[in-house]
């Protein structure tokens, strides 16, 4: 195992230095620059400005000099937050990103998770069809969709929940809800699926001809195994949510990463957009090596290698 996961980490190391250098390049070949729409300063305070932030260096040195700064865990400072370093951002945006990521996971699991194994039990029956119709409309639809068709019926139609802010569990449940919906049919789907095919292995007919219950049956024996494809989504699906915010945070002006990326890409907030990317870069190589880990304990079929 330690073999396993420093070979993990080391491809962890390459991976970040590739999107690190790939989104360096894209950032600087854009079009414009953050300080272009800024016309009316004279060119000294301009070539200040440009001198502060490195921008008047060659691109290779900027390069450099950015690589470097990485490397020693300082992301380097905002250009259009004024004095607020690019850590300080990301510490202050990651808890509200956390929070409604977690209540987005929560939902999704807790909802995704008993339609999948119902469904299942229920095979081939009207709750069956039911459940599997709405999570394909739930994976059809996109999240601003669900968002935008909430926002008319519990805000509008139904006043009884806030369109905007955070900070109170209130505000919380709609966005939340908008963005798990979508995992949430997922789940459902592929719980469904791995259910079934535990429930026509040999042991669960046996368990069946013991005379257990159908609920014991389900609940001890058919579980686990309609557990592990779900393993395997969720290390994904946790960075998903947390970068699939950026929508929801944008539409619910939530500030949390999400919106402060959206805002980065917007005014060419080059420091800002590198910080974020990097971070969802190491937090997803990070989820996934977890959840590989994991894997090995559900299943000791699976052997590192």
């Amino acid at each position: 195992m330690i073999w396993f996961i420093a070979k993990r980490l080391l491809w962890m190391v390459v991976t970040i230095w590739v999107v690190f250098t790939v989104s360096f390049l894209l950032m600087h070949a854009a079009p414009g620059g953050p300080f272009d729409s800024q016309r009316k300063l004279s060119p000294e305070i301009l070539a200040n400005i440009e001198h502060r932030y490195h921008l008047d260096e060659p691109l290779l040195q900027q390069y450099f000099d950015v690589l470097s700064q990485v490397c020693h865990g300082d992301l380097g400072y905002c250009i259009k937050l004024g004095d607020f370093s690019v850590n300080q951002v990301i510490a202050a945006g990651l808890p509200r990103s956390a929070t409604l990521g977690i209540l987005a996971l929560t939902f999704a699991l807790t909802l995704g998770f008993s339609a999948g194994v119902v469904s299942a039990v229920r095979r081939g029956g009207l709750l069956d069809f039911g459940l599997m119709s709405l999570a394909t409309i739930g994976i059809a639809l996109p999240s601003f969709v669900i968002a935008g068709m909430a926002i008319i019926v519990f805000v509008f139609v139904w006043p009884i929940l806030p369109a905007a802010g955070f900070g109170s569990l209130r505000q919380a449940i709609l966005p939340s809800l908008c963005l798990g919906a979508p995992f949430a049919a997922e789940i459902a789907r592929l719980v469904r699926t791995g259910m079934l095919d535990v429930l026509g292995q040999d042991y669960i007919r046996t368990a069946y001809a013991k005379g257990l219950p159908t609920r014991t049956v389900i609940l001890r024996h058919a579980m686990k195994g309609a557990v592990l494809p779900l393993v395997s989504y969720l290390g994904p699906t946790i960075v998903d949510i947390l970068t699939g915010s950026t929508i929801i945070e944008q539409i619910f002006a939530i500030p949390g990463l999400g919106f402060h990326f959206v805002q980065s890409a917007l005014n060419l907030d080059y420091p800002l957009a590198m910080g974020v990317v990097l971070f969802y870069t190491v937090l997803l190589c990070g989820i996934n090596l977890v959840v590989d880990i994991v894997y090995t304990v559900l299943d000791p079929r699976v052997k590192m290698e």
